[in-house]
């Protein structure tokens, strides 16, 4: 295959792929911003591998490369001096169907979970796949999200019983 087709066929992936797997990065950080920015970098990575994952599926490649990039960052951000207050203009993740309060309760697992959920759920992996994709196993998968779901049942109901 010819470089200028293996370009052909990596701009083409990129095109058709954007949209899913941004929604599945800004789901797993929470943040649209830091979700293109992981998603770029991602795609730079795997655009020097694009050959060899061409063969495999390049999508449980991709976000296999998603989430790791982001518990590296999360890593990295960890030793960081934190604050309580944000910064100005902050931009939230906005979804059009009027489910603030599952972004919130969302928003409030911790990452891990969070990334279980986001992949099995939204993404509709198995636990196999997902455990895959986390670096993790079966079984993390499944505590993970047994602890999640049990915790966003807690807050959704909490949230609908205010509202009544």
């Amino acid at each position: 295959m010819s470089r200028e087709s293996e370009d052909a066929a990596y701009a083409a992936f990129v095109e058709a792929a954007w949209h899913r797997h941004l929604r599945t990065a800004t789901l797993i950080t929470g943040d649209r911003h830091r979700a293109e920015e992981l998603l770029q970098d991602c795609l730079v990575k795997l655009y020097v591998r694009w050959r060899h994952t061409v063969t495999d599926d390049p999508h449980a490649y991709l976000r296999r490369m998603l989430a790791n990039g982001h518990v590296s960052w999360w890593r990295r951000r960890r030793r960081e001096l934190l604050t309580d207050t944000p910064p100005d203009g902050v931009a939230q993740v906005v979804f059009p169907d009027g489910t603030e309060e599952l972004r919130r309760a969302l928003l409030a697992l911790p990452e891990r979970q969070r990334a279980v959920v986001v992949l099995r759920h939204v993404e509709d992996l198995s636990e196999k796949d997902t455990a895959a994709a986390l670096g993790c196993s079966v079984g993390t998968v499944k505590s993970q999200n047994s602890r999640a779901m049990a915790r966003l049942r807690t807050t959704l109901t909490g949230h609908l019983e205010a509202t009544r």
